[in-house]
């Protein structure tokens, strides 16, 4: 800690807190014997001070001595309505599962994220539940129910046809919602934009590019539907399963959704009302325009590519390379994300750990600090981007809420944890022992107590 006070015993409406070993996450260093006096009516730290052997420890203060404390973390890619795709596809999601069934399953993924020590969740798109993000945010911050506080997109931003349900029955009057909010042109991306933050939306997230030519050669959708025989792109090789489909040998490769002087018009009408920006990207070419165009958050971009590095360099864009669904969509496509997250840290680029969580199981989350630190990134680094960078990714001061630090005047939100990391990695953050969010304890003992 830098700015360490003294203090003396703290009033009823204050709680201190006693660490033995603390995480800084902004000079990246680690801290012993901090205790930090936490306002019980705002939830921030109003003071830090170091204990000595004097240190008088009261009965009704929380003690985490003995444990290794580190800022509550960031999930900068989630999707609270979404679950396991091992478990249900995303086509089925959000055409069959029910509206009430899909608000029942994001309360629980908010407890599992709690509990796995997630105390702010960036959730990038509703997938099908249009708006209700924001109803869901708000029963959070009314403290009707638990959970990361959240900050939301309502629905992601995709030019007409671009991102949607694509079901090969619709010229027979089969209907589907909507996954996206369609918008064309620069006077079209402004309006859109406009919508969703009169929607409440706290971000806005665009696709740059998707695979928007699905039906052209349609996927074997239901059971008992028959394959495009010989797709373009179709690897010869028996034994390669396969092959690169992920890459260029497939039938529908992601192709641009929106012009560079489209995207710019998303970035500049957004950032009038202070709202940060998500960009969806693929290949180096939409990586290289996204930041360009000045977004806050480029996601994804696995493809290994110098240009792009140098792209977000030059713009101070934040790289969110969501490792943990790339391991679950192909080993191949992880190793080369692998190599492109080292590269772009070693080059100084800004990092934030979201690994788009609800394509697998929320309460999973820590995967992708674990292939962060695979990647070959310093535990510190790591830490840092899961707390600082995923508070700069939600918008920093924009958010009106300063947290990702154990500091003065920032939100007390802290996780507990056995072990050192520094002796025994990543791995010592699965299960926390206590998680206290604005102040408030939620997991204590490793059990879920709001």
């Amino acid at each position: 800690m830098r700015a360490v006070e003294s203090v003396s015993i703290a009033p009823k409406n204050r709680q201190t807190i006693h660490t033995s070993l603390l995480f800084d996450s902004k000079s990246k260093s680690w801290s012993r014997d901090i205790s930090l006096v936490v306002s019980l009516k705002t939830g921030n730290i109003v003071s830090t001070f170091h204990r000595d052997g004097q240190t008088e420890i009261a009965l009704d203060d929380i003690d985490l001595r003995g444990l290794t404390v580190i800022p509550g973390l960031v999930d900068a890619h989630t999707h609270i309505f979404l679950h396991s795709y091992d478990e249900t596809p995303s086509i089925n999601q959000e055409r069959d599962e029910s509206e009430v069934e899909r608000i029942l399953r994001a309360s629980n993924h908010l407890k599992a994220a709690l509990k796995a020590g997630y105390t702010t969740y960036r959730d990038l798109g509703t997938e099908g539940m249009r708006d209700l993000d924001t109803g869901v945010r708000n029963a959070v911050n009314r403290g009707i129910i638990p959970g990361p506080r959240l900050f939301v997109a309502t629905e992601a931003l995709a030019s007409p046809g671009g991102y949607e349900v694509r079901i090969e029955s619709k010229d027979q009057g089969t209907t589907t919602g909507r996954i996206s909010d369609p918008c064309s042109g620069v006077d079209g991306v402004q309006a859109a934009v406009r919508r969703r933050l009169g929607a409440g939306a706290d971000l806005i997230k665009f696709y740059s590019a998707y695979r928007q030519r699905s039906l052209r050669f349609p996927p074997a959708a239901w059971p008992g539907a028959l394959p495009i025989q010989h797709p373009p792109g179709q690897v010869e090789d028996d034994e390669d399963e396969g092959g690169d489909a992920l890459f260029a040998n497939e039938a529908d490769p992601p192709t641009p959704l929106f012009t560079l002087e489209e995207m710019k018009a998303i970035v500049a009408t957004a950032k009038r009302s202070k709202c940060p920006v998500a960009a969806h990207t693929t290949g180096p070419e939409m990586v290289i325009e996204a930041a360009k165009a000045g977004v806050t958050t480029v996601e994804h971009g696995y493809r290994r590519s110098k240009e792009s590095i140098k792209a977000l360099k030059e713009n101070g864009t934040i790289y969110v390379p969501t490792l943990a669904v790339a391991e679950e969509l192909s080993p191949k496509l992880l190793n080369e994300a692998l190599e492109q997250v080292y590269d772009a840290w070693n080059s100084g680029v800004r990092m934030a750990c979201g690994g788009d969580t609800g394509a697998f199981n929320h309460g999973e989350n820590l995967k992708e600090l674990l292939l962060f630190e695979r990647a070959g990134i310093p535990l510190e680094a790591v830490l840092e981007a899961a707390t600082m960078g995923g508070w700069e990714a939600c918008g920093g001061d924009w958010c009106g809420r300063r947290f990702g630090s154990l500091e003065k005047g920032w939100a007390a939100d802290l996780v507990a944890i056995k072990g050192d990391p520094r002796n025994g990695g990543i791995k010592c953050l699965w299960n926390p022992e206590w998680v206290i969010k604005d102040g408030k304890v939620v997991v204590e003992e490793a059990k879920l107590v709001v």
